[in-house]
Order: C-alpha cells, then sequence, then structure tokens
C-alpha cells in the first residue's frame, strides 16, 4: 500500500478508506506497508527494548541490529523506510527505568522522526549529525536553527555538515555533541547507528572512511557512558560488511 495523497498537517481531518489513512500516517513513499511488515518493525523495535533492558542490566555497550530501521519514524508517521522510532522507544525504555537518556544520531540522513518525538520534551536530549538538509533527505528538517520548542528549548541540537565532510571535521564535530550531552547531565546513551557517512556510500553524503569509523568508535567509548547502539542506514556496498 502506497498512498498518492498525504496529510499537509496533523489536524486535518482523519478519513476513513485505507489508502487515505495511510496517507495520513506515512510521510513519503519510502515506507509501504505490505504483508508482515508490522511483525518485522515489531520485533525490531523489541530488539531495541532488550538492549535498553540488558544496558539498565549492567551492560556497559550493546550493538542492536535491528531492521527495519527507525529513526525517520515519528510518534504517528512512518518515513524513509522506517515504522516505529526503535532508537526513541528505548530511550523511553531507559527513561522508565530511572537514567536520563540521550540520542546520538550519527546517520547520514537527520534523524527527523527522533527529533519530532521528543522536540517538546527535556526529558531526552537529541542530539544528529548529518548532511546538511538544505538539498539531502530529510529537507525540511535537521537545520541548526532547530533547538526545541517550549520545555524542549535547548534539548534537541543539530550539527549538519557540508557535504564531502571527511573524518577530521567529523570528529571536531562529534566532540561539540559530546560537550553538549555532557552539560546536560546524560547519564546512558543511545547511538543510532548509520554507516551511510562512509566514504564509498552509494549516496555519496560524506566522504568518513573505514579507519574513521574506528576514530569515532573510540571517541564513543572514551566519552565513557553505558552506550547502546541501534542500527540505523547504511547502502549497498562492497566494503559495508
Amino acid at each position: 500500500m502506497i498512498p498518492n495523497v498525504h496529510s499537509d498537517r496533523r489536524t486535518a481531518s482523519y478519513p476513513r478508506s485505507a489508502i487515505d489513512q495511510a496517507g495520513f500516517h506515512q510521510a513519503d513513499t519510502a515506507c509501504p506497508i505490505a504483508a508482515h511488515i508490522f511483525e518485522s518493525a515489531y520485533w525490531s523495535a523489541h530488539s531495541a527494548v532488550k538492549g535498553a533492558d540488558l544496558l539498565h542490566a549492567g551492560e556497559q555497550a550493546l550493538y542492536v541490529l535491528s531492521r527495519s530501521p527507525g529513526h525517520h519514524a515519528f510518534a504517528d508517521l512512518a518515513g524513509g523506510f522506517c515504522f516505529f522510532n526503535n532508537t526513541g522507544i528505548a530511550a523511553e525504555r531507559l527513561l522508565a527505568a530511572g537514567h536520563r537518556p540521550a540520542i546520538l544520531d550519527v546517520d547520514l540522513h537527520h534523524g527527523n522522526g527522533t527529533q519530532g518525538i521528543f522536540y517538546e520534551r527535556s526529558d531526552v536530549l537529541t542530539v544528529s549529525i548529518h548532511v546538511d538538509p538544505i538539498r539531502f533527505y530529510p529537507f525540511y528538517w535537521g537545520h541548526a536553527q532547530e533547538r526545541g520548542e517550549g520545555a524542549g528549548l535547548g534539548y534537541n541540537l543539530n550539527l549538519p555538515l557540508p557535504r564531502g565532510t571527511g573524518d577530521d571535521d567529523y570528529l571536531k564535530t562529534i566532540k561539540t555533541a559530546f560537550a553538549h550531552i555532557r552539560a546536560l547531565g546524560t547519564d546512558v546513551l543511545v547511538i543510532a547507528l548509520g554507516l551511510d557517512p562512509f566514504e564509498k556510500d552509494p549516496l555519496k553524503g560524506l566522504a568518513v572512511t573505514t579507519p574513521g569509523f574506528a576514530r569515532i568508535g573510540e571517541a564513543i567509548a572514551k566519552f565513557g557512558l553505558p552506550t547502546l547502539l541501534v542500527q540505523e542506514g547504511g547502502y549497498l556496498s562492497e566494503e559495508l560488511g
């Protein structure tokens, strides 16, 4: 099911036909509804929940291979191959367990769904490092001036990068992200782990090398918080494995 009409606002009248309800809940055509989609997305989200529970139980670092991915999914809106926001759900789980989580999104694309879920809240900090969306998906979200609203003002940080940014400048940016996360008292870190900033990714957005990813991992480890890494993007290339 791929709708050809999409709602332009969340306050629009809610239709009765299934195809138009899909248009209300699908931001784009990259999230079609088909057989087994719910089952797949449900268990993908529960993988992230299990990771959050293990982290709360004392593990210091965990990797969750969630498929479908999640960071483009809003609370009631699928988009960009994402149906449930896995990192957001993991953060909610950790919050309920008494933690103060931050989500750091290192995917090539801005985590617009994650931003949307927590944009007016101060209990989960959201930080995203991504290609400048002025000419890159998701286009309408992810700009530096988007800092949160109401109680959430200052709890959303976007760090857009020029296309082609490589290892050194990326590492400088992640240090900026860490400084903000540290300043707001986070005690557990959820990473939206996109591998599409890779230099040989077919989208050619950024130019992070394989050794560059190792340096990013080292920087996250040295930051010293219990860390849950949840898989997001990464498009097909021979080197992706």
